[in-house]
């Protein structure tokens, strides 16, 4: 999307200011807007009739949020949270339709970007059947090494900046909190990994992407 044309996006929308841990939008709610993040970084979380919780996604500056509910006219599937200072612009479903019609280059990378969010379920599916639980957890801590490490000096050894427990880590990889832990445990003890509360730094990108059975030359 040219600079441009992602200013007037965001002309569209209103300014909002959201501290850490607020919802910005709530499971089975029946709103048509949506929102683009402009800084921070938010999690989506679906909750089960029976109780449970799963972390589905992380979203960072630059994703549109709750556009599936938006453009279905259906209830929210999802409760997005800020895990920390968050800043979005609120944007009514109709004057993005409006907008997406009228500027080719936006509908692209809305279309690019619904695609790379299927393309990474398609992926999640795959690995609950075809990995073991150690190899999918560290599938799962590469993608987000790579998707949300700032930059480091240490050509080896990244910070994931998103704030996550390890209820919501193991949620992620289709995995019981015991054995989430237990397996952490084991990347812990071989120094792939330091742990501290929300916070994971990778200490051995290459050797992590061994563990995950992916190519450096072709990570998540």
């Amino acid at each position: 999307m040219r600079s441009t044309t992602r200013e007037e996006l965001l002309g569209q929308g209103t300014p909002m200011s959201y501290p850490p841990h607020r919802t910005l939008l709530q499971q089975g709610d029946g709103s048509r807007h949506v929102l683009v993040i402009t800084s921070g970084v938010v999690k989506v979380v679906a909750s089960a009739e029976s109780g449970y919780d799963m972390l589905l996604a992380v979203r960072v500056a630059g994703d549109l949020v709750g556009e599936m509910a938006a453009f279905e006219e259906r209830p929210r599937s999802g409760t997005v949270i800020a895990c920390g200072d968050v800043t979005a612009r609120i944007i009514q479903v109709r004057a993005l339709e409006t907008f997406l019609s009228g500027h080719p280059d936006a509908m692209r990378a809305a279309l690019r970007m619904l695609c790379a969010r299927l393309r990474w379920a398609n992926r999640r599916r795959i690995d609950f059947q075809a990995y073991d639980s150690l190899t999918r957890l560290a599938r799962v801590l590469a993608e987000l090494c790579q998707a949300y490490a700032p930059p480091s000096q240490n050509s080896d050894g990244k910070r994931c900046d998103v704030a996550l427990t390890q209820k919501e880590l193991a949620s992620l990889a289709g995995l019981k909190l015991t054995t989430a832990e237990k397996n952490l445990a084991v990347l812990t003890a071989e120094g792939l990994v330091e742990r501290s509360y929300r916070n994971i730094v990778i200490r051995d990108v290459p050797k992590l992407l061994e563990y995950a059975k992916v190519a450096a030359d072709n990570p998540y």
